[in-house]
């Protein structure tokens, strides 16, 4: 599945306004089955709507009662001001922690691989923007999309120009303690044409902008399809490396549906003490409710041991 069918499906849910019960203490009594992941195991708005509803507050309630203490949301900045806040209102009364969110995205556009001012300057904006809502949302980690490689312009000078606007954004973000983080995108399966598509890219840039506040988004599922090599890319990149992401494949779709050693990959990312946000961006194996639990269940199975 793709990340646009991610986006369809999160902007589809929809999310009853108004007020919110004020809740003292644990707001469900938790099984052994439902305690609290060990992983920040961050679900998007949909992946367990036939379970849990359509209302994006009766989602995060019900991850609550399952032991999700995170959650992340793609395309949040298409929500209205008014749904962020009763989201972001919802999960400070949880004590739940908000991740990642689309600063800037496009799959059309030439953006940081280029050197249009005026398309930079769009980029820029939308950077902006996404501090006012990081600050409603209370998160720390905007992912900002780097749009297509340009296909008459040497990889070199591609990565030159995006080390020169990700320092821009870097200049933005800084005061506020913000990290934009960026993802490596495959190229062989969803995304081809993407300027961005290595962690070796992503580290460059990483280490050329020389900021805190410029990581490296590391979706498992992107890299073991492009790059495959899973334990030591992660390994080498680990200092640039601020989020996960996770999906497994051929499919993308929830653990053990396909060829990722998941028990080994997380225990392996929470040895090295790794205590961030780990968002789930894919879909499941199975429809319906019962594709859902399973989906659960496969979370439980592979959930890191301290």
């Amino acid at each position: 599945m793709k990340r646009r069918s991610f986006l369809g499906q999160s902007l589809m849910a929809s999310v009853t306004l108004g007020s919110l019960p004020a809740f003292g203490g644990k707001l469900f009594p938790l099984t052994s089955a439902e305690k609290p992941f060990n992983m920040k195991f961050s679900p998007d708005f949909g992946l367990f709507a036939d379970i849990a509803g359509s209302d994006v507050l009766d989602q995060i309630r019900w991850g609550y009662d399952q032991g999700f203490r995170a959650w992340e949301c793609t395309g949040l900045k298409s929500r209205s001001v008014a749904e962020q806040e009763a989201i972001s209102k919802l999960m400070g009364q949880l004590g739940m922690e908000f991740g990642q969110f689309v600063g800037t995205m496009t799959f059309t556009d030439i953006t940081f691989a280029g050197r249009d001012e005026a398309v930079r300057e769009k980029i820029l904006d939308d950077a902006r923007k996404s501090v006012e809502i990081a600050k409603r949302m209370n998160t720390k980690v905007v992912h900002n999309v780097l749009g297509l490689a340009h296909p008459r312009l040497s990889p070199d000078f591609q990565l030159a120009n995006a080390i020169e606007l990700t320092k821009r954004i870097a200049d933005i973000y800084e005061p506020h303690g913000i990290t934009m983080v960026m993802e490596p995108m495959n190229h062989k399966i969803d995304h081809p044409g993407m300027f961005l598509h290595t962690v070796s890219q992503a580290y460059a840039i990483a280490k050329g902008v020389g900021s805190p506040n410029v990581k490296i988004l590391f979706d498992i599922y992107h890299v073991q399809i492009q790059e495959g090599n899973l334990l030591p890319t992660l390994d080498y990149a680990w200092d640039e490396i601020a989020y996960f992401q996770m999906g497994d494949t051929p499919g993308r779709n929830e653990p053990g549906s396909g060829e990722i050693n998941y028990k080994n990959v997380l225990q392996h990312i929470h040895n090295k003490g790794y205590r961030g946000f780990v968002g789930l961006e894919h879909g499941t194996s199975q429809k319906g409710k019962e594709g859902e639990q399973i989906t659960i269940d496969a979370y439980r199975s592979v959930d890191p041991v301290d």
